[in-house]
This record gives structure tokens, sequence and C-alpha cells, in this order.
């Protein structure tokens, strides 16, 4: 508080009295050594109550150097030794005279608390929880007769997760999971225009997939699944909101390395944003790192800009406009990963939008988006966030992450889909790497299954066929719903074919058989699909890893297979037979179960197929070294 009236001298003294100050100035001294004469009065005062804002005591020796490893000089001895060092130690040792100023009471604010809870620096009845699945099951329960929702502005986070191709996985693999090492892959060497990734090309079709433009056979699949993986900017729902978003790079030659790639000719559909790289002095120290970046987006709704940063920007700023982060680094500590995370959460509303109601305000971000591209790190993060916000142990890890993913919820792409996981996947692939519920959504293609009129018909034929299938379970009108299938397709063929004209209630009649036709056939995939992901279990069951599938269910083990999916091997090779499986997609189904089945394993020490010379897949077999550089 200084002049005109402000400072505490001229303070009416009978009204309560709040400063706002830093560690780095009260705790300065002046030449002498001695407290700055402009906070003396601070010291003089015996508070009623001082606050430690962003207090992540307990984390800051690794958090902050973690954080502040790539900073400039000045800005890693400013932040970390003369205050974080400072501040963890003395409390530490439980000596809180090291701030010299007088208080009855402290309390410490803190959205990411977890190393203090779980070491123990506050007991129970000291800790007082408002997390973001408080505030967004607040928003949620708000009922209409109350008023105004007040958490309505809070936009509510998504997670999107995508496991990278075995070819990238190769490049840069390394930790305890052999997972997608994230620096590596983003590693580069020299700093402003001589900048450069390692990986140049892999990085360039990284970039290329996120705008959608990669035509060749999807780099993340695997050689017989092609198309486009449902990516940030070419997806419909999110193309036109990621105007402004955050690049959490890891590490300063990376930042300018990816403004200089953006830069180039075959990126032009970057050259519209605004590429900001926080880096050095020259992007500002500290808060100062702010201004750039706000001048940059000038007015929010018709700019574009990318903010490339390894360390600023991450923690205790607002920058309403961001609404997606790209986490491009390594993050070990939930501290660090949720700090940089909850940037993007930050309200963000425009007063009289159209310019013609100067009382309405709108609400410009009802969602933000975490995009992470090591799905085993990221969703173990969110297993230690929602389990270390419950010390008390009150409730169980599967029920603590099932509420904080209702409110948060986590999108996998797994390479052929992205479904949304649920507690327990979450739990399995932090402990292990991926999931038995992943491993079985890939037998949930539809190309798994064929149902065109000429396979269906051909089962309405073949009574056996349909014997088998009613004979499991799901399947007992399946013989009316093909019946209806194939009649009303016949209808609407021959109404086309006739080339009639028709009069509007005949085409709309027309419409809606179709319609039900489509919805018919949809109702028997998905009956066949609900087979199709049996087949997993009884490939986990098994241990035979030469042998094509197909041979093993007729000739190794048809018994085990009767009990698991309820048919016999006559059965299933009838419905080979009627070509009701698709075998290029089921070869390719299984390459991925065996793919996976290892890398589930491999991270115990589990090979149980070392001496094989050959992999089985559906209807063929192929080499192990085929296998393994595929």
């Amino acid at each position: 508080m200084t002049g005109d009236g402000l400072d505490y001298e001229h303070a009416d003294k009978s009204c309560p009295i709040v400063c706002f100050g830093s560690f780095q100035d009260f705790l300065g001294k002046n030449e002498a050594g001695g407290i700055k004469s402009r906070n003396e009065w601070v010291h003089a005062v015996n508070w009623d109550l001082v606050i430690f804002d962003e207090y992540h005591f307990g984390a800051w020796r690794d958090s902050a150097r973690e954080l502040f490893e790539e900073e400039d000089k000045r800005e890693q001895n400013d932040n970390m030794n003369s205050v974080a060092k400072l501040i963890d130690e003395s409390f530490q040792q439980g000596d809180t005279d090291f701030l010299p100023i007088t208080t009855g009471a402290y309390l410490f604010l803190s959205g990411t608390p977890f190393r203090a809870i779980v070491n123990g620096e506050f007991i129970e009845e000291q800790i007082f929880n408002w997390t973001y699945s408080d505030e967004q099951r607040a928003k949620e329960r708000w009922k209409a007769k109350d008023g105004r929702n007040p958490y309505e502005l809070l936009p509510r986070m998504v997670l999107m997760t995508y496991q990278m191709s075995d070819q990238i996985r190769e490049i840069a693999s390394a930790g305890e999971f052999d997972e997608f090492d994230l620096n590596e892959f983003f590693a580069a060497k020299g700093e402003g225009d001589v900048a450069e990734f390692k990986h140049c090309d892999e990085v360039q079709k990284w970039l290329d997939l996120l705008r959608g433009g990669f035509s060749e056979t999807t780099w993340i699949c695997s050689r017989w699944v092609r198309g486009k993986p449902p990516m940030p900017y070419p997806d419909s729902r999110l193309k036109n909101i990621l105007t402004h978003t955050f690049w959490f790079m890891p590490s300063v030659a990376s930042r300018y390395a990816m403004a200089n790639l953006l830069k180039e000719r075959q990126n032009v559909f970057y050259h519209d944003y605004t590429v900001n790289v926080c880096a050095g002095a020259g992007a500002g120290i500290g808060l100062d790192a702010l201004g750039p970046v706000r001048r940059s987006m000038a007015d929010p709704l018709e700019s574009k800009t990318i903010t490339l940063s390894c360390g600023k920007l991450t923690t205790g700023v607002t920058i309403k406009p961001w609404i997606g982060i790209f986490m491009l680094r390594n993050l070990k500590s939930p501290e660090t990963y949720f700090q940089a995370a909850f940037r993007v959460q930050s309200p963000w509303t425009v007063d009289n939008p159209d310019g013609l109601h100067p009382n309405e305000t709108a609400i410009m971000k009802r969602e933000c988006y975490v995009f992470d591209f090591a799905p085993t790190r990221a969703l173990r993060q969110i297993a230690d966030y929602s389990c270390s916000l419950h010390p008390d142990q009150t409730i169980s890890p599967e029920q603590s992450v099932g509420e904080f993913i209702h409110f948060l919820p986590v999108l996998a792409y797994d390479g052929s889909s992205m479904k949304q996981v649920d507690a327990t996947d979450v739990l399995d692939i932090a402990s292990s790497g991926t999931s038995a519920t992943l491993l079985a959504r890939r037998w949930e293609s539809t190309l798994l299954v064929n149902v065109d009129d000429l396979t269906l018909r051909k089962l309405m034929d073949n009574q056996r066929a349909m014997d088998a299938l009613m004979s499991i379970e799901g399947f007992r009108s399946l013989n009316d719903d093909l019946e209806k299938i194939i009649n009303k397709s016949d209808e609407i063929k021959k109404m086309k074919k006739e080339g009639q004209k028709l009069s509007k209630a005949e085409k709309k009649q027309m419409s809606e058989e179709e319609k039900e036709t489509k919805s018919l056939r949809k109702q028997v995939q998905e009956k066949l699909i609900k087979f199709a992901t049996r087949i997993p279990v009884f490939m986990y069951l098994i241990d035979y890893r030469e042998q094509t599938l197909r041979d093993v269910i007729t000739k190794l083990e048809p018994e085990l297979f009767k009990k698991v999916t309820g048919l016999t091997k006559d059965d299933f090779e009838l419905l080979l037979s009627l070509n009701v499986f698709n075998s290029a997609r089921m070869n390719d189904a299984v390459y991925k179960f065996k793919r996976y089945e290892d890398d589930s394993l491999s991270y115990a020490g589990i090979d149980k197929h070392e001496s094989d010379t050959q992999v089985g897949l559906f209807d063929t077999a192929i080499s192990t070294q085929e296998f393994e550089g595929m």
C-alpha cells in the first residue's frame, strides 16, 4: 500500500487491514542486512492470520527443481534458492520463526497438496478439502430455483490420451514400463533460429496428425488399419474452440525447435497461429512473461495463439482464453502435472458479446482439454491425484478415481478407437501400462463382423447356424430380426429399382423403413460383436503362441472355447464358412491383442514365448521377426 493515502501510515486502523506480499519481498534485506524500510510496519504488527497461497512446501524441493530446471539462471535463483529452499527446510524442521512476522494462526492454501498430506505435515482435523470434484459436483447439483449457478463459469476438464505407434515407441522408449519417452521424442539442440529436433521427421508427422493432414496409412495404427485418429484440430467438436493452447515442452531447445518447425512451409496450417516462445529473459521474468502472451491474443475471439513453455506460466497465473494444454514432457510429480493442467481451467467470460445487450455475459469456455501422448504416465497421475485427496482412506481407490473421472472424463485412444475409461481401467493402466478392458475393446470394432444382406441371408437359410447363434445369450430374437431386415431391405430395393414416382407420404414411409432397417442391422451387428468380445477371454486362458487362433479353437482347445463362448468347434467353422467374421480384421485384432499382452507382461519381466519362431494370428501366422518389426 503506497501513495494516495493507501499506505499503512494513512490507513484507517479501525478497519480490517489485509496485506498482500511476496516471500522475496518480505524476506529481502536492505544494504545493511536489515529489514527493508517499506516492510517495517509488516513486522511490527501481530497479525490475526497469515495465509500461504500456493503452498507446496512438502513438494518444493523436487517440484520446484523440475518446474524451473530449464528456466534461465536468474529465475532459478529467485524462485528456488531464495524462497523454496528456505521455506522447505525451515517448515520441515518445525521452525515458524524463519518468517519474521508474528501471527496467531496460519492457513495454507494449495490445489496440489499431495506430498504435504502424504508426509503427514497436517493431521486429518487440520485438512479441509474443496477440490475440482467438489466444485464440479456443486455445479451439477445446483437447482434452478436457487438462482444463477455460481459454478457455471468453471469449465469441466477432459483428458484425452493417445497411444503412440510401435515405430515411435521404439524411437523414444524408456522407464519402468518401457514407456514412450516424451523428453526423448521432443529432444532438441541449439537455441533461437538454429534449434532443431533430434527426431525431426517424427515430430513433423506428429504435427501432421494433430491437424489431420497425414494422408498415408495412419502411423499410430498397425498396417491393417487405415484412417485418421480423432486428433485435436481436425475433430469437428474441437477445431473451432482450440484457438488458444499451451504446449508444455521438455526444454528450452525444444521450445525454439518447435517454433522453428511450425514456421516451415509444410506447416501452413499453423501459420494462422501466433507462436509465443516463453524462453529466457526476453520472454519476461516470472509474472512479466504474462504480458507478451496476453498482448499476442489482442481480441481472443478473433486471434489464435500457441504458447510454448517448459516452466514459465505453469503455476499461479491465469490466462483465460487458454482452452487446451498439450503435455509434451515427462512429469513424474502430480503437483507439477496438475498445476500446469489447471492453467486451462480458469473461467472465461465476455460481457456484452454482441454489442447489443450490455447486461449479458457469455461463457466462452464450457470445457477445457488436456492432451497427453504418454497414456500410462497420464493415468498414473490421475490415480495419484484422486487417491491422495483422501488421506483418511475412508473410500477405496476405485471409488476415489471413479468420483474424480466422473467430473474429469478420460478418453483413451488405443490405435483403433477412442473410448472413455472407467476407474478400474485407470488403476490397471497406472500399475501395469495396459488394462484388460482396453484389450477387449479392440474386439468391439464393427469391422470384425459382416452384416451385409448376402451374409444375413446365408445365416437365415442355414437353420444349424441360426440354432448355434441363438444358443448364445443375447441371440434369442435373432431369427425375427434377420427376417425383418431382409424383408424391409428387399422392399426398399424394389421401390428404388422401379423408379416409380413416390408421394410425399410414400417417401416418408420409405425413409422410416430405411431407418428401421439400419437400426435392426446395427442390433444384429452389436450382438455379433458381443460374441466376438469373448474371444479375448479365450486367448487369455490359452498359451499357444505359434498356432493360429482358428487351429487352437478347432483342434487344440475346442472344449475350452465352448465353455467361454457357448459355441462348439463345428458351429464356429460353420459361421466362418458363412463369412460372418472378417478374417483380415480378425488377424489385425489378434495381432494387437498379442502385442498388448506382451506389453502387459514385459513390465514384470515375463516372456513366455522367447523360443517361438512364429506368431499365430487368426487364420494365418507370421514370423517372430516380422511380428517384432511391425
